[in-house]
This record gives C-alpha cells, structure tokens and sequence, in this order.
C-alpha cells in the first residue's frame, strides 16, 4: 500500500492530485476546511478525509494522529498542496492583514504540516516531501507582492528542507505552476469579483488545468525512489513569464 496526505484537497489542484494519486494506485487521506467538499471527493475517489485548517496546530496535530492510525503509523508521502492569495495591493498601500495570511497559509501551514507528518515518513523508511509554490516564487510581478513574498518563503522551506535531510531516502519535490485555470484561486485573490477573475484568462485558450498540474506531481511521485525532481516549472504554452502572455494567439 502507497499512502498519501494531501492538503487543499477541497478545490482545485489539491483536489485533483487526490484523483490522479486515486487513480495510480495510492491510498490518500484528503484533507482540507470543507466537509461537503470532502464528502464528494470520497465519494467520487474513495479517498479518506480530514477536515483540517493548516493555520491551526490542533488541527495538524489531529491529521497527523488521523494519518498514522488509518496508514499504521507510516507515510509514503506528504503533498502539501493548500495555499492561496489573498489582493493584488502595491507594497505602498498593501494590505498586512492579507499578507499575514498568505505567509500563514502557504509558509507555515506547509511547515506545519510537514513537521506533523515527517515522523510518519520516517518511520516509512522512505518517503517523499511536496511543495506546491508557483512560478511567483520566481520573479516579481505589479500586483504579486504579498504572494511573491510568501511564495518565495515557501521555495525557500523546500530548499533548506532538501539540505537538512541529505543523507536520508527522503525527498524533497517543489512544483512551480505558472497560470493555472482553477474554480476558485483568482476569484478568491480578487475578492469575489467575478468579471475581474475571468480577465487573468482573457484571450489565453489553454491555460494549465489542475489536473494538468495534478498530473506532474502523480508523475514525481511515481518516479524510482532515487529520481528526486528538485523543481518543475510548468507553464502553459501561452506564457513565456509571469507577465509576457500572449493574448488572443489561439494557444
């Protein structure tokens, strides 16, 4: 038995890295805020879930303890997928509350997580560690600030985490999607404004999907154990950098 817990498995690119883990064979424990998004997805993967807030240590602390009895106390692999942005404030007037938030989620939540569940791995003999940042961690963009910074903190968890376990069959695997068409991330950045969250993807005919990205991190986990993919950087064809798209070419 292969075993997995994922994180932001409610919605999007953390749903469908359930599905596609599903698919191959894994035995996954989803874990996200959402019950009745949950719900549908055992329904629809036969997954567990875990009802789970990463910003909160006691619900880390009770997914952790979840993982260990449903998997007998080991893990194959931690998939920290739950993140998200919050405005796209100019540092000069930027919103602290909002870029608290984003560290919170997407820094130490997948901290968080990762301490919780690392023991488990461990004890597995063999493991791996995913981080799904984004190709914000890579350069700068008007608007990006705040999830720049937590982006990038987040790349920087994956790169010191990879040095601190050398030595042990464990790896470390960081994702870096760049535009990602999913249900919820721009509306949600953008604060409910519909109009303004279809305008990201205006004239872009094939943005990544989330299964698209769901796809590669099934792909790193499925690797021999000795093949480590350090960092993948996955754009559309469409976009040569997070601010050189091209609009209304038919790609």
């Amino acid at each position: 038995m292969t075993t997995a817990v994922v994180t932001g498995a409610s919605s999007g690119i953390g749903r469908a890295s359930v599905a596609a883990l599903a698919a191959s064979g894994w035995q996954v424990l989803g874990a996200a805020r959402r019950a009745d998004r949950l719900a549908e997805l055992a329904a629809e993967t036969g997954c567990a879930t875990a009802v789970c807030d990463v910003t909160s240590a006691g619900d880390v602390e009770a997914l952790a303890q979840q993982a260990a009895d449903l998997f007998g106390g080991t893990l194959d692999a931690i998939v920290n997928i739950a993140g998200g942005a919050f405005g796209v404030d100019p540092v000069e007037k930027a919103d602290l509350e909002g870029w608290r938030r984003m560290y919170d989620l997407n820094v130490l939540g997948t901290t968080r997580v990762t301490q919780a569940l690392l023991p488990l791995v461990r004890a597995n003999g063999s493991g791996s560690v995913v981080l799904l940042t984004s190709t914000a961690a890579q350069a700068a963009y008007t608007g990006g600030a705040g999830y720049n910074a937590a982006k990038a903190g987040e790349h920087m968890v994956a790169q010191a985490l990879r040095l601190e376990l050398l030595g042990e069959p464990i790896r470390v695997i960081e994702i870096a999607p760049g535009m990602v068409h999913t249900e919820e991330f721009s509306l949600v950045r953008l604060g409910g404004d519909k109009a303004a969250a279809d305008a990201v993807y205006e004239g872009v005919s094939h943005p990544l999907s989330a299964g698209d990205v769901a796809d590669v991190v099934a792909y790193s986990l499925n690797l021999p154990a000795h093949v480590n993919l350090d960092l993948v950087t996955i754009r559309p064809v469409a976009q040569a950098s997070n601010y050189h798209v091209a609009r209304g070419a038919g790609l």
